[in-house]
């Protein structure tokens, strides 16, 4: 029943907006009860919030699976979309995951759920305190695994997950605008790239 509340409550929301939305509309869509609602959910924001939080976690699982196979990734001759690989294990596996990221996200409504209506809903702690449970934790730990191999400088981590984080919202959020997200691709690996620590100078004899 909760699961059944859940999509309901997603349709409607992605379709009206968490403010055009009210509780009878959801439990006639759901096929229950305003009591089964409410004892699951405190209120209409419990449930929103129930929503995000299930978006969220798709989202961190497919980049998760994404970031594994870039391990397998061949090394020769680019990815299927025609993106070519990054040089290195950790950072093949940044790549794979923001390209991850960017396909999930464009499943219709999620960005306007995570990005635009959930920020509006919940406030910014909220959902970062959400986003740091599931996509940004994966980036973090991305990001650590990629620095201790010495391919990206040893630049501090917080505020390089933050900012990181960020950029890829931003990508999100103009791709779901022009449905372009190789652009962004692009830009994320070469952005990347120069974050890799400077090459080691050669003895001067």
């Amino acid at each position: 029943m909760r699961g059944r509340l859940i999509a309901a409550a997603r349709a409607l929301f992605v379709d009206r907006g968490y403010a055009d939305t009210g509780t009878p509309e959801i439990v006639a869509a759901a096929g229950v009860t305003r009591g089964a609602l409410y004892h699951h959910f405190a209120d209409k924001q419990a449930l929103f919030r129930a929503v995000v939080e299930t978006e969220a976690a798709v989202v961190a699982a497919a980049i998760e699976d994404a970031a594994a196979a870039g391990d397998a990734e061949s090394t020769n001759g680019g990815t299927s979309d025609g993106i070519p690989a990054a040089p290195g294990h950790g950072i093949r596996r940044l790549v794979a995951g923001a390209r991850a990221y960017l396909v999930a996200m464009a499943v219709p409504g999620r960005t306007r759920l995570l990005l635009v209506e959930a920020p509006a809903v919940l406030g910014a702690t909220e959902v970062r305190a959400i986003d740091g449970g599931h996509a940004e934790r994966t980036l973090r730990a991305g990001l650590e695994e990629a620095i201790e191999a010495g391919e990206l400088r040893a630049l501090p981590l917080p505020a390089l997950t933050s900012l990181l984080s960020a950029l890829f919202d931003r990508a999100a959020l103009d791709a779901a605008a022009d449905g372009d997200a190789g652009k962004a691709i692009t830009v994320i690996e070469a952005l990347l790239a120069g974050l890799a620590p400077p090459p080691a100078r050669g003895g001067t004899g």
